[in-house]
């Protein structure tokens, strides 16, 4: 995906403050698991992306604050005939990032089918297709290292859901050029030998100083803790300890990311806090070695930081954070955007600059978006802030409809409905024990060929209202809608065309620039 956002836009987070210093979370959205790595003067970031197509984002940033979005390794889920539906919780989990021979490298779980490695000179793309490194269910969170005499190995963990237990990490040995393991695989960490120690999982393998690190969080996603495991052997005996939880602080299961350097000799943590519909947003910590045991101290003596100084990597530049708003003047949707299973190319097009064309895709889930392949959406991208966008419906039978929707297992949309009478402006609600849609206002009658214009505003604890201008300001319909999170993500913000059954002609709809600004914008 390629597309231009505007230039004008306000920031709907900054975690840049512009002192030198920066606030927590460096990513307010939800780039759940995260992992990365440094290649020189650069940072690259990736993570979870569950049932999102395409998936396995890719960032780049210079400082380890200031974030953008650069592409995705996979641009096709595999195996394909699993994903042309949407299988939320599924997908792709925690992966791993590297560099390694000249190669990015990413090492990637699919719970119910294995692991897999995709490769790519240039972490823009374009990566290989992805290739079968171990198959099997519960597999998930593969992670490899390098030794410095040319052995290879991948660790990973286990998800109950599919293998029947979990709380351990396995060790392989695999092949240099990663292509393939070289044994089945022991277990180097039973968390069950460990008092207290649940839901082990998402192991980063590293070495220095002559120590073999499993860096893995435990705990579970809202209330879990980051633990550090090390040997002299890969293979063990590993000794542990708790390097970073909540304490005293408001960061409830500080866990799951990466170890980073800079070139100055710096080390940072980058984690994620389970923030409910916001999703899994990201967490920069400072990182020094203990000199009397060498053992890691994470963020301030093991609690989260709310601010710090920046990491010292010498870049300079404006506040940047990942893309949201969407002029629609390139050659296809930006690269924030996702579908909720593998698309058609037959669902969209750019007719001119400015305008995004969806077609009214039949399908008899017409009545939940949650069912919708078609739903082309993006993560919050903060915790306060206002999307606008324009639409037209065209053409289609009665129930062919448009609009824009705050998504996770319970969701709210505003928009237009074709009727025998012609377009209605209609705002409907779908709460997790419903399989269907109510109105949540009174549809409003539109003239046909209206561009009716439309904003979602979340506040604080992820409270939508939707508003609507059809020619005489914005109003309020309906009342205030409280987001939910979806199957480990969190509520997305999107935009979808639909129509009943496989009625014929479906209709399409025309949406304007996507604007997203921040708090201060809030009307």
């Amino acid at each position: 995906m390629s597309g231009t956002a505007s230039p004008t836009a306000a920031l709907p987070w900054r975690a840049d403050l512009g002192d030198g210093t920066y606030r927590n979370p460096v990513l307010h959205a939800d780039w759940s698991d995260p992992d990365a790595i440094r290649v020189g003067d650069d940072y690259y970031l990736t993570a979870s992306s569950f049932h999102r197509v395409p998936g396995l984002p890719v960032l780049h940033s210079r400082d380890l604050v200031n974030w953008t979005i650069v592409g995705h390794a996979l641009p096709e889920p595999e195996p394909a005939g699993a994903y042309t539906a949407p299988r939320h919780g599924c997908g792709v989990w925690a992966p791993a990032l590297r560099h390694h021979a000249g190669l990015f490298w990413i090492f990637y779980p699919d719970p119910d089918h294995g692991l897999y490695v995709v490769t790519a000179a240039d972490p823009a793309g374009p990566w290989s297709r992805p290739r079968p490194l171990k198959a099997g269910r519960g597999l998930i969170d593969p992670c490899p290292l390098w030794d410095d005499d040319g052995r290879a190995y991948l660790v990973h963990a286990w998800a109950r859901s599919r293998a029947g237990f979990n709380n351990r990490l396995t060790l392989h040995r695999m092949s240099p050029d990663g292509d393939r393991l070289l044994d089945e695989g022991t277990v180097v960490v039973d968390g069950d030998a460990i008092p207290g120690c649940r839901t082990l999982e998402g192991p980063k393998l590293y070495r220095r100083d002559g120590w073999y690190w499993i860096f893995a969080p435990a705990g579970g996603v809202a209330h879990g803790w980051q633990s550090a495991f090390r040997a002299r052997d890969p293979f063990g005996p590993y000794e542990h300890r708790i390097v970073l939880a909540q304490g005293d602080s408001d960061v409830n299961g500080p866990h799951q990311g990466a170890w980073v350097d800079t070139p100055g000799g710096e080390h940072w943590f980058l984690h994620f806090q389970d923030r409910g519909a916001h999703g899994r947003v990201v967490h920069l910590q400072p990182m020094r070695w203990r000199r009397d045991d060498g053992w890691p101290v994470l963020g301030a003596d093991g609690t989260p930081v709310p601010s710090h100084r920046k990491p010292a990597t010498g870049a300079d530049g404006p506040p940047a954070a990942p893309a949201t708003g969407d002029d629609f003047t390139g050659t296809a949707p930006g690269p924030q955007w996702s579908w909720q299973a593998r698309p058609d190319p037959a669902w969209w097009e750019l007719p001119a600059p400015g305008r995004l064309r969806l077609a009214c895709r039949p399908d008899a889930a017409v009545d939940d978006l949650r069912r919708l392949p078609n739903v082309l959406a993006q993560r919050l991208p903060a915790p306060a802030f206002t999307a606008t966008t324009g639409v037209t419906l065209a053409g289609g039978v009665p129930g062919a409809r448009a609009g824009l929707t705050v998504l996770g297992d319970s969701y709210a949309w505003i928009g237009l409905e074709q009727t025998g009478g012609g377009p209605v402006l209609v705002h409907r609600v779908a709460s997790r024990e419903d399989d269907r849609e109510r109105d949540a206002a009174p549809p409003v009658p539109v003239p046909p060929g209206t561009e009716v214009r439309l904003m979602a505003r979340v506040t604080e604890g992820a409270r939508v209202a939707f508003l609507a201008d059809t020619g005489d300001g914005w109003r309020l319909l309906g009342g205030t809608f409280t987001a939910t999170p979806g199957r480990w993500v969190g509520a997305s913000l999107g935009i979808f065309a639909a129509a009943p059954g496989d009625a014929r002609p479906a209709g399409r709809a025309d949406f304007g620039a996507f604007r997203v600004a921040g708090e201060e914008h809030l009307p």
